[in-house]
């Protein structure tokens, strides 16, 4: 392979050298393995690495949606021993245009007879509005190329040479590494029939494999069958009763169904979670999911969620988790809590409606309680997964310490249903008695015409994070529900009948929804726009019913009581942004004036100068 020498480029202040730079993430963003992406976050800047198998041009964006409509887009390559790169944009007709701020900065391009290489760097925040600023939310990004190289007159179709991913380009970077010679162990379903429905949650039972001792999992990997990777949507392990005896293995059944084995209802507290478009967890080198005492899972429960919107008949599915093990404990054992909204049908987002936030509260209340039994000095939070389904457009965890607000513990403003994983924090946080915390989901429900009901249908909606932490302690959910009785006065209700036999229950009056279930009666209601606002603000101002659970279905007493949601302020305020430089040449000529200013300023007295 001959290099094409280094591109000799004027240097911007802060920009290390290409040489020796290594690139802690990469992906491969094609099925064939032709195109791959390594990349480096390097404080107010991010380089890219692009090694693509084609002689032609090559295409690298970030769009709003995955399609080409509205992109920032670079298109770059080396042409007959010329190297170029050229910052683009397209518009909402998706003609590509020559941004007039060049914002891309080519450091290196290479090409031989298979691939080219392209090496440039941006800053995270240029201030231009036809670029896309760079964050901890996902980021879709969007690549092609072409077997032609990029001429003045555009570039050639790509053709289905094409297409997009998500990824997270500031994740922390994993420095924990795990040898390849652990012990391991698969936790995983057998032929299991995907019926031909929209949704379906199946539940199977197993035992943890019996270890001498104490042990720590460090890792947990996903085993999605091939060409499921659409249809396993996501995977819950939860932590079952103690009691139970092994007559309970090798049975799987549909989960939250009528006929469903009553020993999957002790199955209440969530180990591990991994969502579609997640790649494995590594624990931190401090922390481990512990396995092999009395206090440590024995059997647990699988809980697979599978999306089958297109009705597919006759898929059989064995997809599941292999966790790695070992003896070599570390210092803390982790524990996991699911905060938010507790799934039901209280949880609702009327039809029609561009934007609507839900809020969900893991209540002062409830930490306090169980943090001052179980450690009053708090715990550590590393790691947090952000959970909606298809409405879902953004999610924030929002945390209050004594009443004051603190930095989010974690957000995604730009929320993709289809990649859903863990996000490690770059700095753990603690989490004391009397702090607060609030999963803030927004929705978008424009192309709808009836009510969505929280649920877990892909199609029903879902507002949750599942909070990664240590020491672990007896707090399995700190979540929170509206009160369903103030919601239906929104709509005019004054009264069900009592008592409540059926679900979802009846109303009695007033005569429009006499004898409609409280479900019907809201999709009956006239729903517009300005009473869809009306009613998000009077949803986000109710008391709270608090539900703070323990392990084996156990509850903090807490639990079942009204509390008065915190005021917080609405919107959330985002930091302001502080823009890069639209080119090397900015910074070097703000640097050659800083430098005149200063000789002038020092030879004042000593005669002219002249730059």
């Amino acid at each position: 392979m001959r290099p094409w020498p280094p591109l000799l480029l004027l240097c911007c202040w802060g920009l290390p050298p290409v040489v020796g730079r290594r690139y802690p993430h990469s992906a491969v963003l094609d099925g064939a393995s032709r195109y791959r992406l390594s990349w480096a976050p390097q404080g107010s800047s991010i380089a890219f690495r692009l090694e693509v198998r084609t002689q032609g041009y090559v295409g690298f964006g970030f769009s709003p949606t995955g399609a080409m409509a509205s992109a920032d887009i670079v298109v770059g390559g080396v042409d007959r021993g010329k190297p170029y790169l050229q910052d683009c944009f397209t518009d909402a007709d998706r003609t590509l245009k020559k941004d007039s701020q060049q914002d891309y900065h080519l450091e290196y391009a290479m090409e031989n007879r298979t691939h080219t290489i392209l090496v440039f760097s941006r800053q995270l925040h240029t201030c231009d509005v036809n670029d896309k600023s760079i964050t901890e939310s996902t980021v879709r990004v969007i690549w092609a190329y072409h077997d032609k190289d990029f001429r003045e007159t555009g570039p050639n179709y790509h053709g289905s040479n094409r297409g997009t991913k998500s990824l997270r380009l500031l994740n922390p970077e994993k420095t924990a590494v795990i040898s390849p010679s652990l012990p391991y162990f698969d936790l995983t379903n057998q032929d299991v029939p995907i019926p031909d429905k929209d949704t379906t949650y199946w539940c199977q039972m197993f035992k943890i494999p019996t270890v001498h001792g104490k042990h720590h999992v460090i890792q947990v990997e996903p085993l999605i069958q091939k060409d499921h990777e659409s249809m396993v949507h996501h995977i819950l392990l939860y932590q079952c009763s103690s009691t139970l005896n092994d007559s309970i293995l090798d049975y799987g059944h549909e989960c939250y169904h009528p006929n469903m084995p009553e020993s999957f209802l002790t199955c209440e507290t969530v180990i591990f979670a991994w969502a579609i478009g997640g790649e494995g967890f590594t624990y931190p080198p401090h922390v481990g999911l512990s396995i092999g005492t009395a206090a440590d899972p024995q059997y647990v429960l699988m809980e697979v969620h599978y999306d089958n919107p297109s009705y597919l008949e006759g898929k059989m599915d064995s997809s599941g988790l292999r966790l790695f093990y070992t003896p070599d404990l570390r210092r803390y054992d982790a524990g996991v809590i699911e905060a938010g909204l507790w799934v039901s049908l209280f949880h609702n987002i009327p039809p029609g409606m561009p934007k609507f936030m839900s809020e969900g509260h893991c209540t002062l209340e409830c930490l306090k309680e169980a943090l001052d039994a179980e450690k009053p000095s708090g715990i550590h939070i590393f790691a947090v997964l952000l959970h909606a389904h298809l409405a879902g457009r953004a999610i924030r965890v929002r945390h209050f310490h004594n009443g004051h607000e603190q930095p989010p513990l974690a957000y995604d403003d730009d929320f993709d249903f289809n990649f859903q994983e863990f996000q490690y924090l770059k700095e753990e946080r603690l989490i004391l008695p009397g702090d607060n915390l609030v999963t803030e989901c927004h929705y978008s429900t424009i192309n709808r015409s009836h009510m969505t009901w929280g649920g877990f249908s892909t199609r029903n909606e879902m507002c949750l994070s599942y909070l990664l932490y240590y020491p672990r302690i007896n707090l399995t959910r700190c979540a929170s529900i509206p009160d369903i009785m103030e919601q239906l006065q929104f709509i005019g209700v004054k009264e069900i009948y009592r008592p409540v036999r059926t679900w979802p229950f009846i109303i009695k009056s007033p005569k429009q929804y006499k004898n409609l279930s409280f479900v019907d009666a809201m999709n009956k209601f006239k729903w517009t726009r300005e009473q869809g606002l009306s009613y998000n603000n009077f949803v986000l101002s109710l008391p709270v019913n608090v539900r703070c659970s323990k392990t084996d279905n156990a509850e903090w007493t807490i639990q079942g009581m009204m509390a008065v949601p915190p005021e917080i302020e609405r919107p959330y305020v985002t930091e302001p942004v502080l823009c890069g430089s639209s080119s090397c040449l900015s910074h070097n000529l703000l640097a050659v004036l800083l430098v005149a200013l200063y000789i002038a300023t020092t030879t004042r007295n000593s005669g002219p100068f002249v730059l």
